[in-house]
């Protein structure tokens, strides 16, 4: 007499990385669409259907782009800032030791370094506007196993 083989069953929930893929997205970015810049659509369309993710700096770095221009009298940056809080983005707390050996290889300041940490330690994209960090991220995570 032969056993008859279980069946082995597998379920699992929805893969969310499958749906949404992760994406660092820094403040130039960001400020792109909440500031209603030239550069809004691009930055829409480059992050549309992603899960967004950043440092915890994020917060003070859009707020201090909303001062700055709530300073020269663009009055709708206060609606940008209020549109930032309607924005689902994971924020992250860094390694900063790790943030600083970025800054110094690729010569970046610590609060450009850390968004490139954290698309490193995610191995995902980074969505920026600034070429310095664009080029770095281009470098370094092109060399991610």
């Amino acid at each position: 007499m032969s056993a008859v083989a279980p069946t082995l069953y597998v379920a699992e929930p929805p893969a969310q990385y499958l749906q949404w893929p992760p994406m660092v997205v820094d403040c130039s970015a960001l400020a792109g669409i909440v500031f209603q810049e030239s550069w809004k659509e691009e930055a829409q369309l480059r992050i549309a259907g992603r899960s967004l993710h950043a440092p915890s700096l994020l917060q003070i770095e859009i707020t201090s782009v909303a001062v700055k221009k709530l300073r020269r009298g663009e009055a709708h940056a206060a609606d940008g800032l209020a549109q930032v809080q309607d924005l689902t983005i994971e924020l992250h707390e860094i390694d900063m030791q790790a943030v600083c050996a970025l800054a110094l290889r690729y010569q970046l300041s610590a609060y450009d370094a850390s968004y490139l940490w954290l698309a490193a330690e995610l191995k995902c994209p980074l969505a920026t506007f600034d070429e310095k960090l664009g080029n770095a991220a281009q470098a370094h995570l092109a060399t991610l196993p």
